[in-house]
């Protein structure tokens, strides 16, 4: 039991690590499709991320400790086993159990084989599961079963191959037992599905109201917010790209940053009609709400970003100051370099209690830089 637990550990660890990289470009594709993000498609995607890891683990996991498994087994070792139903004989040799005395069955689930068969058994039902999800009509039973075949036909590969020649003997046999347990467990998720996902709503459920939402024209503050890191990675990009053609530093470094968000949240607005290249790529832009110029208001927004990342840019600049120690000034040096540093974080908790607070109240309120700028998000060409 312990090795399982193990296995499902290190899934685990992975699939927290994996939601972290995850995370964002998830949200960019549920708030691009749907405008909104889907709790119950958020859980299952990463519950079936976690699912298939798990699976994975507990298929190869643990690892021999060295790469030539040859050495630990003798020369005669058969790595496979092609004797349908093996299981059951498995499970009846030596136990004392007799099919024709039911008294005796209590001890089946006794018998070492019977778990490792029922384990087998087990351990793509959840597969099935996800596939009556996707799959959707209860009439692809055929295509969930061959899903579920190719699966488990590529976990007995790979460990017959020792996982394609990392170790140079199988560690693990193929088991036609196998390929026959995990099909049969999958189908019958498939067929026992729809007792879980009657707890989620159906995808016909989130496209309704992802389309109720383009009807109403409602832009989610974490779109907007979605749209803006897009923008600003862009400008990271290009900012990287350019310092190393030309070896930027210091002054000229910022400079050039202003200059490239002016660009980006300034001048692209005026020539796409109020959309960013993240809102172009969110599938939504500004309108002015006052029926003022889309170009003056473009740029009041940028100028409104502009003054957080210049306060920012000086703020550190100041507290990057160095004195040598034999300055008189040093300890000046010392009480304005703690003074930055506290400066920064208060306008980070300032920004950061301003974006929760906007996307908490779901629309109610705005970014500061739209509110500046007396510009509203609209899904309307």
């Amino acid at each position: 039991m312990s090795v399982y637990t193990h296995s499902i550990m290190v899934a685990l660890l992975i699939t927290i690590f994996s939601s972290f990289m995850l995370f964002v470009p998830w949200l960019i594709y549920t708030y691009r499709k749907y405008g909104y993000l889907s709790v119950s498609k958020t859980i299952i995607t990463f519950s079936f991320i976690f699912y298939f890891l798990s699976a994975l683990c507990l298929v190869l996991l643990p690892f021999p400790e060295t790469r030539d498994t040859c050495s630990l087994q003798a020369p005669d070792t058969v790595h496979y086993n092609l004797h349908p139903f093996q299981f059951v004989t498995d499970i009846l040799k030596d136990s004392g159990i007799v099919l024709t005395n039911p008294s005796t069955w209590i001890y089946i689930p006794k018998q070492p084989a019977f778990f490792q068969a029922f384990f087998n058994f087990l351990l793509l039902m959840p597969f099935g599961v996800y596939l009556r999800y996707f799959l959707k009509k209860r009439k692809y039973w055929k295509r969930a079963f061959l899903f579920s075949f190719l699966l488990t036909l590529f976990y007995e590969v790979t460990q017959y191959t020792g996982i394609y020649g990392i170790f140079n003997c199988a560690y693990r046999i193929f088991d036609v037992d196998d390929l026959i347990l995990n099909s049969v467990g999958a189908l019958l998720g498939f067929f026992l599905a729809p007792v879980v996902w009657a707890l989620f709503p159906s995808h016909e459920k989130v496209t309704a109201k992802a389309a109720e939402m383009v009807e109403k024209d409602i832009v989610k503050p974490l779109s907007i917010l979605l749209a803006l890191a897009i923008d600003l990675f862009i400008a990271q990009v290009i900012l990287f790209f350019v310092s190393v053609v030309i070896g930027y530093s210091g002054i000229f470094e910022f400079l050039i940053k202003i200059a490239l968000y002016l660009l980006l949240f300034g001048v692209v607005p005026s020539f796409t009609k109020g959309a960013t290249l993240g809102m172009k790529f969110m599938r939504f832009t500004m309108v002015s709400e006052n029926g003022k110029s889309i170009v003056s208001q473009s740029l009041r927004r940028c100028v409104a970003i502009l003054v957080i990342v210049c306060t920012s840019e000086i703020i550190t600049i100041i507290g990057n100051i160095k004195l040598d120690m034999d300055s008189p000034f040093y300890v000046l040096q010392i009480v304005i370099t703690l003074s930055a540093f506290i400066a920064n974080f208060v306008l980070m908790i300032v920004i950061a209690i301003h974006v929760i607070r906007v996307i908490v109240s779901g629309g109610r309120r705005r970014f500061y830089m739209d509110y500046y700028a007396g510009l509203l998000a609209t899904r309307k060409k």
